[in-house]
């Protein structure tokens, strides 16, 4: 299975790429994984909602030209469903079975995921009600994903 993680920004801070690379490596010998960190766009301090909408709107399109057109899109939005650890596992294996073997985990900006983007999802799947930054939520969801994965192969990883 290949999962890709597209998002916007990247892991500025060195305790961030070190757990992105920790999680990396323990996804190894579950799936091909990659992350595809696109360019944030530059907003004046004090942007107004236009230029805040125009800025979503270039990120959303880079998110949708980094897709795969035969990739199981997941968008993460704080309006979507919620899911437990175990919700999670059985629907990347339900996925796995059902023959999608490439799953696309959308990540937006500070300012989130635009219409489009949203639109384009198979899943718009929420992690809590409450905002996170995206680097920490980039780092949750590897975690979760690796959780997953666990609870799939009967490992003792989840309790």
């Amino acid at each position: 299975m290949e999962i890709r993680i597209i998002c916007i920004g990247k892991l500025k801070e060195r305790y961030w790429r070190e757990a992105e690379a920790e999680y990396s490596k323990r996804l190894g010998r579950f799936c091909r994984l990659s992350v595809l960190e696109l360019k944030e766009e530059r907003l004046p301090e004090n942007a107004s909602p236009a230029e805040e909408a125009a800025a979503v709107a270039a990120e959303g399109e880079a998110i949708l030209r980094a897709c795969r057109a035969d990739s199981y899109r997941i968008a993460l939005d704080i309006r979507g469903k919620s899911s437990s650890s175990e919700q999670l596992a059985a629907d990347l294996e339900q996925l796995a079975l059902s023959g999608r073997s490439s799953i696309s985990f959308l990540i937006g900006g500070s300012l989130g995921l635009s219409p489009a983007v949203l639109a384009a999802a198979d899943r718009r799947l929420s992690f809590s009600a409450m905002t996170f930054p995206h680097q920490l939520m980039r780092i949750i969801l590897l975690e979760q994903i690796y959780r997953a994965f666990k609870i799939n192969h009967h490992e003792t990883y989840h309790k």
